[in-house]
């Protein structure tokens, strides 16, 4: 990578963005997960012993394999999933993606989609429940 280059770099006459190495390793992402009120972590499925899950009060929002931490899975709006769309999931199609962990993703923008999945499962949960997260 040239270090001159501000994000771009042209080679040949082709123009291409530069990859950055991959900022967000999986301990930041179970710390991040963590730090959300009500979050609880677990391999709940037998036949998947590297699949680790992050739910709030029981009802999952993100999944990630613990040994290759390449991707992680998040709950999405089905309206905007598309914008999403790189890999396909374990899970729903219509309401799960699939994120890359490879470099061309920002951590911010990372932590913002699993603050969204995070707030998606908080929102359908019973009104009694949210009221309860909200006094924590």
């Amino acid at each position: 990578m040239l270090s001159t280059c501000s994000g771009f770099c042209s080679f040949s006459g082709i123009l291409s963005i530069k990859k950055e190495p991959p900022l967000m390793n999986i301990e930041e992402y179970r710390t991040y997960c963590l730090s959300k009120p009500a979050v609880t972590e677990s391999i709940p499925f037998p036949k998947l012993p590297d699949v680790l899950v992050y739910k709030v009060l029981g009802k999952m929002f993100t999944a990630t394999d613990i040994v290759t931490f390449s991707s992680f899975s998040i709950k999405c709006n089905p309206e905007t999933i598309d914008e999403l769309r790189a890999k396909p999931s374990y899970f729903s199609k219509k309401h799960w993606s699939r994120v890359a962990i490879d470099g061309t993703i920002s951590d911010k923008l990372l932590c913002e989609w699993l603050d969204i999945s995070y707030d998606l499962v908080v929102a359908k949960l019973p009104k009694r429940m949210q009221i309860e997260l909200n006094n924590k």
